[in-house]
């Protein structure tokens, strides 16, 4: 998985957390069988940042714990690249997470389970909706896209 992380804190996302998000994202990636070069982005922002997201693309007026944005590939008009390239396969880009730490602290605190859990929780969540999950589609979808983000973070060792 290429994937960039991108700290806005002011008290900043220690490295612990940053290689955790890298290695539960690459396991659910090989989890769902992506390709190896599937790329995505992580924002870690604060409450005040994701509140501005929440409310300009979502319509919602406070903050969220995470959001995601996937990149939408219609096959209605081929990609414009020059010959030498139309030819190679190139890296999917998925989309972007962006995750509020103010929330994964007290969720966690308020769920009575570790930050780490917390923290994986969400960044599989969003994956989950970059790869076309949905639980907001009906009850199967819900259960679908719930059942298979606890079966990734059991699997990866990330128990409630």
């Amino acid at each position: 998985m290429d994937l960039a992380i991108i700290d806005q804190t002011k008290a900043g996302v220690n490295q612990y957390h940053q290689d955790l998000v890298r290695c539960v994202l690459d396991y659910a990636g090989k989890y769902l069988e992506l390709p190896d070069d599937t790329e995505m982005s992580v924002t870690f922002m604060n409450n005040e940042e994701i509140h501005q997201y929440n409310k300009k693309y979502r319509g919602i007026d406070k903050p969220t714990d995470v959001i995601s944005f996937a990149i939408e590939e219609d096959g209605d008009d081929p990609p414009v690249l020059p010959d030498e390239l139309m030819d190679a396969e190139l890296a999917k880009n998925i989309g972007d997470i962006l995750v509020s730490v103010d929330i994964i602290n007290s969720q966690a605190e308020y769920l009575g389970h570790s930050y780490e859990r917390e923290l994986g929780f969400l960044v599989v969540h969003g994956f989950l909706h970059l790869n076309g999950y949905d639980h907001m589609l009906g009850d199967a979808e819900e259960k679908e896209m719930f059942d298979l983000q606890r079966e990734i973070l059991d699997n990866y060792g990330l128990k409630r």
